[in-house]
C-alpha cells in the first residue's frame, strides 16, 4: 500500500501567486528523478493514465491536466484527465477515490504536487559604468569612503514540483522525479512546460511509446 499512502498524504497545500512575477530567466527542469528497480518492462502504451494535478485551484487543475492527458495521448497511451474520472468532493479521499479509478479501468496515474514556491534574494554588482568607476582617481576617493561592494537586488522565484508515475493494478511507485522553474510567467506557463518534458522522461524509461 506504499502508492495508496503517498497519495493520501499529499493533498494540495500551496496555491500559487505569480501574476506579479517577472518572466526573465524562466524555465522548467527536472533536477532529480528516480525509477523502481522493478519497473521492468511496464509499459502504458494503448492503457488508460490519468493525469492527476495535486491543486487546490481547480481551474489550474483542469486545465493542467487536460493538457497532461493530451501529451501522454500523443506518446501512446490513452491520456484521461482525473477530474473526469473522479468527483471533485471525493478526490481527497483516497478510499473513495481508489475505487473510481478501479472502476474507470486506470491502468496507471501520472500526478503532479506543487511542493512549494519560495522567493530567493539575488544580489548583483551594480553596472560599472557610473562616474565612480570611470576614472581610477575617481574610484579611489570613493572605494575608501563606501568600502561595501554597491550592489543591485532582485529576488527570484523557484517553483519546485513534484511528478510521481504510479500503476494503479500492481500499487506501486514507478517513477519519480523533481522539477524547478525559476522565475515563471504563471502557474499555467510552469505546467505547460512541465507536461512535455515528463512525458519525454516517461518515453526514456519505455513507459510510454514515441
Amino acid at each position: 500500500m506504499h502508492g495508496a499512502r503517498l497519495l493520501r498524504h499529499a493533498v494540495p497545500a500551496l496555491v500559487l501567486a505569480l501574476a506579479t512575477v517577472s518572466p526573465a530567466a524562466s524555465g522548467t527542469k527536472i533536477v532529480s528523478s528516480w525509477k523502481s528497480p522493478d519497473l521492468g518492462n511496464e509499459t502504458f502504451a494503448g492503457k488508460k493514465v490519468a493525469a492527476l494535478v495535486m491543486s487546490s485551484d481547480e481551474s489550474l487543475r483542469i486545465s493542467a491536466e487536460e493538457a497532461l492527458a493530451r501529451e501522454l495521448t500523443a506518446r501512446g497511451a490513452r491520456g484521461v484527465a482525473a477530474y473526469r474520472v473522479v468527483p471533485r468532493e471525493e478526490l481527497t479521499d483516497a478510499a473513495k477515490a481508489r475505487g473510481w479509478f478501479e472502476r474507470a479501468s486506470v491502468d496507471g496515474v501520472v500526478v503532479l504536487r506543487i511542493v512549494s514556491a519560495d522567493k530567493e534574494r539575488v544580489e548583483s554588482p551594480v553596472v560599472w559604468t557610473t562616474p565612480y568607476y570611470s576614472s581610477f582617481w575617481n574610484y579611489y576617493g570613493y572605494g575608501w569612503t563606501a568600502v561595501y561592494a554597491p550592489v543591485s537586488v532582485r529576488e527570484n522565484t523557484i517553483v519546485v514540483i513534484e511528478t510521481l508515475v504510479y500503476s494503479v493494478p500492481r500499487d506501486m511507485l514507478l517513477w519519480a522525479g523533481t522539477s524547478q522553474t525559476t522565475n515563471p510567467a504563471g502557474a499555467g506557463k510552469v505546467v505547460h512546460d512541465l507536461t512535455g518534458a515528463v512525458v519525454k522522461e516517461m518515453k526514456k524509461q519505455g513507459l510510454v511509446g514515441k
